[in-house]
């Protein structure tokens, strides 16, 4: 354990899966920190392109934390995961038995062009200037029902969660990819098909720390029929900054 009381600060956005997945995890184990609006690909004071940003995370990529007395700073969402439960002796979350432990970061590698095509999913629809590609979007679509096929009728099929029958950082990993297309939130997929992820969804919606983590996806609705504007995603970023304050003071 570490012996600060000043609180760690986490770099990016709300609406960013993995900084999702990592607000997550702090939320769960009620461990104080504080949000420093980054935003991705921008050179500006605030942006993941400035030099200042680039000087300690130097693939300007969110998120990123940097702990307060010593001033390590960490990007990649998976590698902070790990290194939080490693630092903070989660090891309910991150199994200290080797053959464990490699399940949940069987799971985290199997995540990088499987479950995270998720994201091209919704990028088509809130980054409209990117221009991306209908055959990008077909394949993005492709690996992701791939994806679900094997975590459907594999890992779910005889295990509550990804990596068993407990909930590990796996889950959060996944779920923030997953679930920010169910309805209720972006309403771009159809998981009907796969009943094992359904169920895996409903017990993820109950785990503590979920509604303040997706406030950002409430707010925003259902996307399927017409992208949202700037004004929409600025708003939704702002309830889900709010969802967050409240969410850390009632720790």
């Amino acid at each position: 354990m570490t012996g600060s009381n000043s609180p760690l600060t986490l770099y990016g956005v709300p609406f960013s899966q993995p900084v999702r997945a990592v607000m997550w995890l702090l939320l769960f184990k009620r461990l104080p920190f504080e949000m420093a609006l980054t935003n991705p690909g921008s050179k500006g004071e605030t942006g993941s392109r400035n030099p200042a940003y680039l000087a300690f995370n130097p693939g300007g990529t969110i998120p990123t934390i940097r702990e307060p007395d010593s001033g390590f700073a960490l990007g990649e969402a998976h590698a902070i995961l790990c290194y939080l439960c490693n630092q903070h002796g989660w090891s309910d979350l991150y199994p200290t038995s080797p053959q464990q432990r490699a399940k949940v970061d069987w799971y985290l590698h199997f995540h990088h062009r499987n479950v995270r095509e998720a994201s091209g999913l919704v990028a088509p629809k809130i980054r409209k200037d990117l221009n991306i590609p209908e055959a990008t979007q077909q394949a993005a679509r492709n690996r992701f029902t791939a994806a679900l096929g094997a975590i459907d009728g594999g890992w779910l099929a005889s295990a509550r969660y990804l990596a068993g029958d407990a909930l590990t950082i796996a889950d959060f990993a996944a779920y923030v990819e997953i679930g920010q297309l169910q309805p209720g939130f972006t309403n771009l997929y159809d998981f009907s098909p796969f009943p094992n992820v359904q169920r895996w969804m409903d017990d993820m919606r109950r785990t503590e720390g979920h509604d303040a983590v997706h406030a950002v996806l409430e707010a925003l609705g259902d996307i399927s029929q017409a992208a949202p504007d700037m004004e929409a995603i600025r708003n939704a970023n702002k309830a889900a900054l709010k969802a967050l304050r409240a969410a850390t003071e009632n720790h």
